[in-house]
């Protein structure tokens, strides 16, 4: 079978639905709210779903793959969003390399890990 897929949009949970939609705006994501519980984050072709839900297994152990072009580029532009101070459980790492490539962590204000990176 043939695929011709056009987007791909994963689904996140929050502890906190609120402050989890302005962390993500903090991020510079254009929110499209869907309904009470549900809004899509966009950024050019990129997007995915947030949900007023929250589950600790899942979310602790929800991990997503940003790829981007410069990963010294976007580390420092996150940084200079100072998301650190204020969110309290945001944590933010530097670069790691590895031979596939190279890639830092960020933890939103519920747990999500975003990997955010480039491969080689």
């Amino acid at each position: 079978m043939k695929h011709s897929i056009k987007s791909m949009r994963p689904f996140i949970g929050a502890k906190d639905f609120n402050e989890s939609r302005q962390f993500y705006c903090d991020l510079n994501f254009e929110e499209v709210i869907i309904s009470h519980d549900m809004s899509v984050f966009k950024n050019e072709n990129f997007a995915f779903y947030l949900q007023k839900a929250y589950v600790k297994d899942w979310v602790d152990n929800s991990m997503i793959f940003l790829e981007v072009d410069d990963v010294e580029y976007y580390l420092e532009e996150i940084k200079k969003l100072d998301l650190v101070s204020k969110y309290k459980r945001v944590r933010l790492s530097e670069i790691v390399h590895n031979p596939w490539g190279k890639e830092f962590f960020l933890h939103d204000p519920s747990g999500i890990l975003w990997h955010i990176g480039s491969f080689n």
